[in-house]
């Protein structure tokens, strides 16, 4: 599978739609359905939240006096915020295209 990613972005791997079944589930040898990416790629958002709070909590009591990795990880966190809000418009664009097709 071709990376579309840096080592670093926090997002999984995107699963590969051909080796999906019929059902939409993950075929046995262990890629994971839609469903688990989506709530892994959340879940990686939320951690990178968190992380920012902390590291801004470490700064403001003065546990850390490196104000660089305070913002690297303020926009870490904002970056991948306002990917997973991209994605999230991008899905619903999909799901009103797909209801407005007629059968």
């Amino acid at each position: 599978m071709s990376q579309i990613y840096g080592p670093t972005s926090g997002i999984a791997p995107i699963v590969d739609v051909a080796k999906l079944g019929s059902t939409g589930t993950a075929d046995p040898s262990g890629t994971s359905g839609f469903l688990d990416s989506l709530k892994s790629a959340i879940g990686k958002v939320n951690d990178a939240k968190i992380e920012s709070s902390r590291a801004v909590d470490a700064l403001m009591t003065g546990e850390s006096q490196d104000i660089h990795r305070t913002m690297v990880a303020l926009q870490e966190a904002d970056v991948s915020f306002q990917l997973m809000m991209q994605i999230r418009n991008k899905l619903v664009a999909a799901y009103e295209e797909i209801q407005r097709m007629q059968v």
